[in-house]
């Protein structure tokens, strides 16, 4: 399952939740793959490892340098990562919105699937920059499942039925529905708005809105400054149970 993680607004949890829920999918026994599909690179840089050489990165897959296959490296934990670079950033301006370009992740992940013939199937975390671009919508054209994080404030949320909007004027494109999960992050339930949010997203968006919530907690908080997932940082939080709560659910509805 090829699962993009995006939203067209930062700070929703975005990153946060490409981390954990590849943490909580490798303490089940599987090994996923992440993307590092953001110019901001907050994924590389919570695995710890700079990487100032482009032609170790996404970037030089876009360039037709390298395989997704050669730029996999381990993340203890975690399962493995292909790092972002500050490179990606160029990716509009350098690569136009044409067809084999808007296709080449898919095609990438296509040949690494091909050449793992026989493998069990790899769970794949595509962490999206917060833009509708060149890299988001490779992401989309290359996902099985679109995973919105939207955090329980209104900016939010518009961000949310801008991005279904994008969806539906990308359909006949795609020609098939994006399959998609909405997913409440940083809920207070101090915060009457909280509530609020969560009963406006169920009213619009019904079943495809998660069971699980992501509740607003110091230990998610506190985890990348420490390069470590939830489950590594504070297996017993309250945030390490609704990342395995996420992970069970995907898993009930076959999404992983």
């Amino acid at each position: 399952m090829r699962i993009a993680i995006f939203n067209q607004k930062g700070g929703v949890g975005k990153t946060t939740t490409t981390l954990n829920l590849a943490a909580a999918i490798t303490r089940h026994g599987d090994e996923p793959l992440l993307l590092d599909l953001d110019p901001q690179c907050h994924l590389t840089a919570i695995y710890g490892e700079a990487r100032s050489d482009p032609n170790r990165t996404l970037f030089a897959f876009y360039q037709g340098l390298r395989t997704l296959e050669e730029l996999a490296v381990p993340w203890k934990d975690t399962g493995q990562l292909i790092p972002g670079h500050s490179q990606l950033i160029k990716a509009d301006s350098i690569y136009g919105k044409g067809p084999t370009i808007l296709n080449k992740l898919r095609a990438g992940l296509d040949v690494r699937d091909a050449s793992q013939a026989g493998k069990t199937g790899q769970s794949i975390l595509i962490d999206c920059c917060p833009y509708m671009g060149v890299l988001a919508l490779n992401a989309i054209f290359a996902c099985d499942l679109l995973l919105i994080p939207i955090s329980t404030d209104y900016l939010s949320l518009q961000a949310a039925n801008q991005m279904t909007r994008t969806l539906d004027y990308l359909e006949p494109v795609l020609k098939r529905r994006v399959e998609r999960r909405y997913l409440l992050t940083r809920y207070d339930r101090r915060r009457k708005m909280s509530e609020d949010i969560q009963n406006r997203l169920r009213q619009s968006y019904g079943d495809d809105v998660c069971q699980t919530i992501i509740l607003e907690n110091v230990s998610i908080a506190e985890s990348p400054s420490k390069n470590r997932d939830i489950f590594s940082h504070n297996p017993s939080s309250r945030g390490a149970l609704d990342y395995s709560d996420l992970h069970q659910e995907l898993l009930r509805q076959g999404l992983l």
